[in-house]
């Protein structure tokens, strides 16, 4: 993986404080937040460096490590332990026991060290080689309620290279995905890390999603509530017709089955659509309509 100087990224020096580090990033967040940048797409960049930054020197611990082994610093447990592995092997050398590379020659701390940054081959306790997994990447991707309606096919650059991604028709806002081999790659020779991909859903749309549920406020004349009639109701596939029962009260609910929202990785197969009447009320009525009124409430019916 690439080295990103998380220090030149916030535009500090390596002695900054934890106050210097978190009124950095707030400056440079409010810079390149992707509200004020719209489809800017170095802004929206420069964001996400921006935050990877803070997230890893706002955190004693890790800025420790990242200090120390730079771009690796989320190896430094398992560096630690080749570390103390070395150390180990070169107290029991008087006994024939020391480390070597390919060469077979012995070889010192200094040098067992440097390859496990990609250097010489590295071998651990009783010889073997030691292996690391490459690190985990992560990635955020926004889509709108509606692209997520139906499956579709994405391709993301992830650290120059290509991936052809399928994006199930009803994901979760916020679930993470898992792409197993696309992350950084081994060191010494093992394994690759893993991709996450975490879904950002923008639901700018007049419903209200509740897993594969649909839930909306609809509006109906005091007429139809009164004497009953037909309604048109929008739901995400277009209009339907629904009948209004006479008398039907304030806050009545209804169900329609299977207009909903795609239910995740169950094709075909759909959530259910919630209607909530709210009556109108009708103000800035006319005489007459007043009148009208009027007679009804001497009915006693009103």
């Amino acid at each position: 993986m690439e080295f990103i100087d998380y220090y030149k990224v916030l535009g500090i020096d390596k002695s900054a404080t934890a106050d210097a580090i978190k009124k950095a990033y707030r400056k440079l967040a409010r810079k390149y937040h992707p509200d004020l940048n719209p489809n800017d797409k170095e802004a929206e960049l420069n964001f996400k460096k921006v935050n990877e930054a803070n997230e890893v020197l706002s955190d004693p611990e890790k800025r420790k490590k990242y200090d120390q082994y730079g771009k690796d610093w989320q190896h430094a447990e398992e560096f630690e332990k080749a570390k103390r592995a070395s150390s180990q092997g070169r107290s029991r050398s008087s006994s024939g026991y020391t480390y070597s590379h390919a060469g077979g020659s012995e070889q010192d701390f200094s040098d067992f060290f440097e390859s496990m940054f990609g250097g010489a081959s590295g071998f651990g306790g009783r010889g073997q080689k030691v292996h690391f997994r490459g690190e985990d990447y992560h990635a955020k991707l926004q889509l709108s309620l509606m692209d997520v309606y139906t499956t579709q096919k994405q391709t993301l650059t992830v650290n120059g290279k290509n991936i052809r991604l399928t994006i199930p028709a009803g994901i979760e806002d916020e679930q993470t995905i898992k792409i197993k081999g696309h992350g950084g790659p081994g060191i010494q020779g093992g394994p690759a890390g893993d991709l996450y991909i975490t879904f950002s859903i923008t639901n700018n749309t007049a419903f209200k999603r509740d897993g594969a549920d649909l839930y909306k406020a609809v509006q109906i004349p005091l007429t139809k509530a009164v004497l009953g009639g037909e309604i048109l109701v929008e739901t995400l596939t277009g209009k339907v017709k629904l009948k209004v029962a006479p008398g039907t009260n304030n806050g009545t609910k209804v169900k329609l089955k299977g207009k909903g929202f795609p239910k995740y990785k169950k094709e075909g197969v759909f959530g259910d659509l919630f209607l909530t009447y709210t009556v109108d009320i009708p103000k800035n009525l006319t005489e007459e309509q007043k009148s009208l009124f009027e007679a009804l409430e001497k009915t006693n019916l009103a």
